[in-house]
Protein backbone atom coordinates (compact mmCIF):
# COMPACT_ATOMS: atom_id res chain seq x y z
CA UNK A 1 0.00 0.00 0.00
CA UNK A 2 2.85 2.60 0.77
CA UNK A 3 4.71 1.39 -2.54
CA UNK A 4 1.67 2.24 -4.14
CA UNK A 5 0.46 5.66 -2.85
CA UNK A 6 4.41 6.59 -2.91
CA UNK A 7 3.87 5.76 -6.96
CA UNK A 8 1.02 7.68 -6.95
CA UNK A 9 2.52 10.61 -5.18
CA UNK A 10 5.67 11.01 -7.58
CA UNK A 11 3.55 10.57 -10.69
CA UNK A 12 1.61 13.09 -9.35
CA UNK A 13 4.52 15.57 -8.73
CA UNK A 14 5.80 14.70 -12.10
CA UNK A 15 2.42 15.92 -13.56
CA UNK A 16 2.32 19.28 -12.34
CA UNK A 17 5.83 19.90 -13.48
CA UNK A 18 4.82 18.93 -16.99
CA UNK A 19 1.88 21.05 -16.53
CA UNK A 20 4.02 24.73 -15.52
CA UNK A 21 6.59 23.57 -18.12
CA UNK A 22 4.17 23.45 -20.78
CA UNK A 23 2.44 26.66 -19.72
CA UNK A 24 5.84 28.46 -19.56
CA UNK A 25 7.80 27.72 -22.15
CA UNK A 26 8.31 30.03 -25.60
CA UNK A 27 9.34 28.14 -28.72
CA UNK A 28 12.96 29.58 -30.18
CA UNK A 29 11.30 30.54 -33.19
CA UNK A 30 9.15 32.69 -31.37
CA UNK A 31 11.71 34.76 -29.36
CA UNK A 32 15.15 34.53 -31.69
CA UNK A 33 16.21 37.99 -33.57
CA UNK A 34 16.94 38.15 -37.59
CA UNK A 35 16.47 34.61 -38.64
CA UNK A 36 17.54 33.59 -41.94
CA UNK A 37 13.44 34.24 -43.47
CA UNK A 38 13.47 36.59 -46.19
CA UNK A 39 17.17 36.36 -46.97
CA UNK A 40 18.80 33.44 -46.88
CA UNK A 41 22.31 34.31 -48.70
CA UNK A 42 23.81 37.22 -46.19
CA UNK A 43 27.03 36.92 -47.51
CA UNK A 44 26.66 40.01 -49.76
CA UNK A 45 25.34 41.96 -46.16
CA UNK A 46 22.63 43.76 -46.16
CA UNK A 47 21.44 47.02 -48.24
CA UNK A 48 19.30 50.05 -46.00
CA UNK A 49 19.39 53.79 -47.10
CA UNK A 50 18.53 54.90 -43.23
CA UNK A 51 15.59 56.77 -44.42
CA UNK A 52 15.34 59.16 -41.87
CA UNK A 53 14.55 62.14 -43.60
CA UNK A 54 11.83 63.56 -40.56
CA UNK A 55 9.55 66.19 -41.71
CA UNK A 56 9.08 68.67 -39.55
CA UNK A 57 5.46 69.40 -37.42
CA UNK A 58 3.92 72.07 -35.50
CA UNK A 59 5.23 71.29 -31.78
CA UNK A 60 8.55 70.42 -32.48
CA UNK A 61 11.95 72.50 -31.31
CA UNK A 62 14.94 73.35 -32.97
CA UNK A 63 18.14 74.22 -31.55
CA UNK A 64 19.63 76.67 -33.80
CA UNK A 65 23.19 77.94 -33.05
CA UNK A 66 25.34 80.37 -35.09
CA UNK A 67 29.02 80.27 -34.89
CA UNK A 68 31.39 83.30 -36.43
CA UNK A 69 34.65 83.69 -36.17
CA UNK A 70 33.57 87.50 -35.01
CA UNK A 71 32.25 87.00 -31.31
CA UNK A 72 30.16 90.22 -31.69
CA UNK A 73 28.31 87.93 -34.37
CA UNK A 74 28.04 85.18 -31.65
CA UNK A 75 26.90 86.89 -29.26
CA UNK A 76 24.36 88.57 -31.16
CA UNK A 77 22.84 85.16 -31.82
CA UNK A 78 23.51 83.22 -27.96
CA UNK A 79 25.85 81.28 -29.00
CA UNK A 80 28.53 81.57 -26.18
CA UNK A 81 27.52 77.69 -25.50
CA UNK A 82 28.28 76.68 -21.46
CA UNK A 83 30.31 73.33 -21.49
CA UNK A 84 29.85 70.76 -21.91
CA UNK A 85 26.40 71.41 -23.70
CA UNK A 86 23.35 70.52 -21.72
CA UNK A 87 20.21 68.71 -22.94
CA UNK A 88 18.35 71.20 -20.81
CA UNK A 89 20.16 74.29 -22.34
CA UNK A 90 19.19 73.22 -25.65
CA UNK A 91 15.55 72.74 -24.91
CA UNK A 92 15.49 76.21 -23.04
CA UNK A 93 17.42 77.99 -26.47
CA UNK A 94 14.98 75.87 -28.59
CA UNK A 95 12.44 77.72 -31.24
CA UNK A 96 9.32 76.11 -31.29
CA UNK A 97 7.46 75.31 -34.35
CA UNK A 98 3.90 77.04 -33.94
CA UNK A 99 0.68 75.84 -35.24
CA UNK A 100 1.27 77.71 -38.15
CA UNK A 101 4.70 76.27 -39.07
CA UNK A 102 6.92 79.31 -38.30
CA UNK A 103 9.58 80.16 -35.88
CA UNK A 104 10.66 83.37 -34.46
CA UNK A 105 14.11 83.22 -35.18
CA UNK A 106 16.40 86.13 -34.03
CA UNK A 107 16.99 89.13 -35.79
CA UNK A 108 15.40 87.31 -38.84
CA UNK A 109 11.77 87.60 -39.96
CA UNK A 110 9.46 84.44 -38.97
CA UNK A 111 10.85 81.39 -40.84
CA UNK A 112 8.33 78.87 -42.79
CA UNK A 113 9.58 75.30 -41.79
CA UNK A 114 6.52 72.93 -41.41
CA UNK A 115 6.68 70.26 -43.12
CA UNK A 116 11.16 70.63 -44.20
CA UNK A 117 13.64 68.39 -43.22
CA UNK A 118 16.29 69.54 -40.69
CA UNK A 119 18.79 69.94 -43.72
CA UNK A 120 16.07 71.92 -45.38
CA UNK A 121 16.41 74.09 -42.39
CA UNK A 122 20.10 74.49 -42.32
CA UNK A 123 20.61 75.37 -45.49
CA UNK A 124 17.51 77.77 -45.97
CA UNK A 125 18.47 79.82 -42.50
CA UNK A 126 22.42 79.64 -44.12
CA UNK A 127 21.37 81.50 -46.62
CA UNK A 128 19.10 84.17 -44.72
CA UNK A 129 22.32 84.59 -42.30
CA UNK A 130 24.41 84.89 -45.11
CA UNK A 131 23.09 88.28 -46.33
CA UNK A 132 23.53 89.73 -43.22
CA UNK A 133 26.24 88.40 -41.32
CA UNK A 134 29.89 87.00 -43.14
CA UNK A 135 31.77 83.95 -42.30
CA UNK A 136 28.64 82.54 -40.25
CA UNK A 137 27.94 78.63 -40.33
CA UNK A 138 24.37 77.79 -38.59
CA UNK A 139 23.66 74.42 -37.18
CA UNK A 140 20.55 73.15 -36.54
CA UNK A 141 19.25 70.36 -34.24
CA UNK A 142 16.05 68.73 -33.47
CA UNK A 143 15.86 68.99 -29.48
CA UNK A 144 12.51 66.68 -28.83
CA UNK A 145 14.09 63.46 -30.69
CA UNK A 146 12.07 61.01 -28.55
CA UNK A 147 10.84 57.36 -29.18
CA UNK A 148 9.09 55.52 -27.14
CA UNK A 149 9.03 51.10 -26.17
CA UNK A 150 5.66 49.44 -24.82
CA UNK A 151 4.01 46.54 -24.09
CA UNK A 152 6.54 43.23 -23.10
CA UNK A 153 10.02 44.97 -22.65
CA UNK A 154 11.85 45.05 -19.40
CA UNK A 155 12.00 48.69 -18.75
CA UNK A 156 9.19 50.45 -21.06
CA UNK A 157 9.07 54.27 -21.61
CA UNK A 158 10.09 57.39 -23.80
CA UNK A 159 13.96 57.55 -24.54
CA UNK A 160 15.61 60.86 -25.60
CA UNK A 161 17.79 60.07 -28.92
CA UNK A 162 21.44 62.26 -28.57
CA UNK A 163 22.68 60.45 -31.42
CA UNK A 164 20.09 61.70 -33.59
CA UNK A 165 19.67 58.02 -35.31
CA UNK A 166 18.43 54.80 -33.65
CA UNK A 167 16.82 51.28 -35.45
CA UNK A 168 14.03 49.63 -33.72
CA UNK A 169 16.36 47.08 -32.52
CA UNK A 170 18.90 49.48 -30.70
CA UNK A 171 15.13 51.33 -29.16
CA UNK A 172 14.08 47.80 -27.76
CA UNK A 173 17.63 47.32 -26.32
CA UNK A 174 17.31 50.55 -24.40
CA UNK A 175 13.99 49.37 -22.91
CA UNK A 176 15.47 46.53 -21.29
CA UNK A 177 15.24 43.73 -24.08
CA UNK A 178 12.03 42.27 -24.90
CA UNK A 179 10.51 39.49 -22.33
CA UNK A 180 10.12 35.69 -22.74
CA UNK A 181 6.14 36.09 -24.11
CA UNK A 182 6.89 39.52 -26.27
CA UNK A 183 5.77 38.63 -29.82
CA UNK A 184 8.31 39.67 -31.65
CA UNK A 185 7.11 37.86 -35.22
CA UNK A 186 4.19 41.06 -34.75
CA UNK A 187 6.16 44.21 -33.17
CA UNK A 188 3.66 47.62 -33.69
CA UNK A 189 5.21 50.59 -34.92
CA UNK A 190 3.06 54.03 -35.01
CA UNK A 191 4.62 56.43 -36.56
CA UNK A 192 3.36 60.59 -36.87
CA UNK A 193 3.25 62.13 -39.86
CA UNK A 194 1.80 65.36 -41.12
CA UNK A 195 -1.59 64.09 -42.12
CA UNK A 196 -1.94 61.83 -39.17
CA UNK A 197 -0.34 58.40 -37.63
CA UNK A 198 0.84 55.32 -39.66
CA UNK A 199 0.92 51.95 -38.51
CA UNK A 200 3.53 49.14 -39.49
CA UNK A 201 3.98 45.71 -38.33
CA UNK A 202 7.59 44.55 -38.58
CA UNK A 203 8.62 40.99 -37.72
CA UNK A 204 11.95 41.42 -35.74
CA UNK A 205 12.23 37.73 -35.94
CA UNK A 206 12.99 38.24 -40.00
CA UNK A 207 16.44 39.10 -40.85
CA UNK A 208 14.95 40.88 -43.49
CA UNK A 209 13.98 43.86 -41.43
CA UNK A 210 17.88 45.12 -41.87
CA UNK A 211 16.28 46.24 -45.16
CA UNK A 212 13.21 47.45 -44.20
CA UNK A 213 12.25 51.00 -44.29
CA UNK A 214 11.01 50.82 -40.94
CA UNK A 215 14.32 49.55 -39.51
CA UNK A 216 15.62 53.12 -38.49
CA UNK A 217 13.29 54.96 -36.42
CA UNK A 218 12.00 58.57 -36.72
CA UNK A 219 10.88 60.94 -34.20
CA UNK A 220 7.90 60.47 -32.05
CA UNK A 221 7.90 56.81 -32.81
CA UNK A 222 6.07 54.21 -30.79
CA UNK A 223 6.94 50.48 -30.64
CA UNK A 224 4.67 48.19 -28.97
CA UNK A 225 5.57 44.74 -28.33
CA UNK A 226 2.31 42.88 -27.17
CA UNK A 227 2.24 39.22 -25.37
CA UNK A 228 1.70 36.25 -27.26
CA UNK A 229 -1.30 34.42 -26.83
CA UNK A 230 0.46 31.90 -24.98
CA UNK A 231 1.16 34.20 -22.04
CA UNK A 232 -2.79 34.78 -21.49
CA UNK A 233 -3.27 30.83 -21.55
CA UNK A 234 -0.57 30.65 -19.00
CA UNK A 235 -1.08 33.22 -16.74
CA UNK A 236 -4.78 34.06 -17.13
CA UNK A 237 -7.07 31.31 -18.28
CA UNK A 238 -5.65 27.79 -16.71
CA UNK A 239 -7.26 27.61 -13.38
CA UNK A 240 -3.98 27.03 -11.31
CA UNK A 241 -5.69 27.53 -7.91
CA UNK A 242 -8.23 24.24 -8.89
CA UNK A 243 -5.68 22.24 -9.99
CA UNK A 244 -3.32 22.25 -7.45
CA UNK A 245 -5.80 21.91 -4.75
CA UNK A 246 -6.89 18.86 -6.63
CA UNK A 247 -3.63 17.73 -6.25
CA UNK A 248 -3.03 18.70 -2.73
CA UNK A 249 -6.64 16.95 -1.67
CA UNK A 250 -5.35 13.71 -3.40
CA UNK A 251 -1.92 13.75 -1.90
CA UNK A 252 -3.42 13.95 1.64
CA UNK A 253 -6.12 11.42 1.09
CA UNK A 254 -3.59 9.06 -0.35
CA UNK A 255 -1.76 9.59 2.53
CA UNK A 256 -4.11 9.47 5.19
CA UNK A 257 -5.24 5.55 3.63
CA UNK A 258 -1.60 4.44 3.54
Amino acid sequence: MKTKATYTIRMLARLVIIVFLFSSCVSQKRIQLLQEKSVKDISTGFVNNRNTSYHLQPGDQLYISVHSVDPKTSRLFQTDFPNPMTATYQNLNSYRIEEDGYINFSFIDKVYVKGMTIKEVNDLLQKTVNEYFKEATVVVQLVNYRVSVLGEVEEPGTFIIENKQINILQAVAQAGGSKNFGNLKKVKLVRQTITGSELYYIDLTDNGVLQSDQFYLMPNDVVYIEPLKSKSFAFDNFPYTIFLSTISTAAIVIALFR
